[in-house]
């Protein structure tokens, strides 16, 4: 409806019908131009919203490449600088720990030598204390036995010490001490203190060589003994295990142990 409409019904009273009529149209009309004029504004609004979000993306994109590389390019530098580091210091360090090494060397070796020095001064002291103990022992059984010369209830004629090389072999025995008579022959192996190694070792060498080199004894009774200062209850036990006479010294005199005694 137009205002020439609304002219040319002049010759005829408006009713109230006919303005809310007007005011209907007016309506209508105002709210479509409103609706287009939202429309063509949220359209716009969008399209520079997109635009600006492409814009943002974009420059956060090259921002965080441009910071992806400074950081590159800040932990090169840094990894670069700690190398050099390393490096110098490993230098200085390995310098410094080859001087030391050197030096704790030459050190050792001083200190080595001395105490080697010193380990050759105590062998020699304590090799003669050894042979003077050994002596003492071997005066000791040998004195006591000399005068006594009864063992196992038997009284022997001759006490003398023994060497003599075996023919047959070559090898050369000595017997610390050697009691003889008309039947039988008593060996004694003297110690300042004995061990068991001793015993077994007598055992294989006096069995072993005894008849080849000593073929006058040949028939006679064979017996063995150990006499020593001091005896271990475990080399007691290995004597009498093997059948030795055991041959103790008590104050200035000897004791003899022979329950086990076997012949040879």
């Amino acid at each position: 409806m137009t205002s020439d409409t609304v002219v040319g019904a002049a010759s005829k009273p408006l009713t109230i019908e006919d303005l809310l009529v007007v005011v209907r149209e007016i309506l209508t009309e105002s709210d479509a131009r409103i609706a287009a004029n939202f429309a063509k504004s949220d359209a716009i609004f969008k399209a520079n919203l997109a635009e600006s979000s492409a814009r943002i993306e974009k420059e956060i994109a090259k921002t965080n490449a441009e910071s992806d590389a400074r950081i590159a390019e800040i932990l090169a530098e840094s990894s670069a600088r700690i190398e050099a580091i390393f490096a110098k210091s490993g230098a200085e360090s390995d310098a410094k720990i080859a001087a030391n090494f050197a030096k704790s060397n030459e050190k050792f070796d001083q200190s080595y030598k001395k105490l080697m020095e010193s380990q050759v001064a105590l062998n020699k002291q304590l090799g003669g204390m050894a042979n003077s103990n050994g002596d003492m022992a071997q005066d000791f059984f040998f004195n006591a036995l000399f005068y006594r010369k009864t063992l196992f209830g038997q009284v022997f004629d001759k006490v003398e010490t023994v060497k003599r090389k075996i023919k047959k072999t070559g090898i050369d025995v000595q017997y610390d001490i050697m009691l003889v008579n008309g039947k039988s022959v008593c060996i004694v192996e003297v110690k300042y203190k004995a061990t068991t190694l001793d015993v077994n070792r007598i055992a294989n060498k006096y069995e072993k060589h005894f008849r080849e080199g000593f073929p006058e004894h040949a028939d006679k009774k064979l017996y063995l003994a150990i006499a020593s200062m001091s005896f271990d209850p475990c080399v007691e036990n290995e004597c009498k295990n093997h059948g030795f006479a055991i041959i103790k010294q008590v104050g200035d005199t000897i004791e003899i142990y022979d329950e086990h005694l076997k012949v040879f």
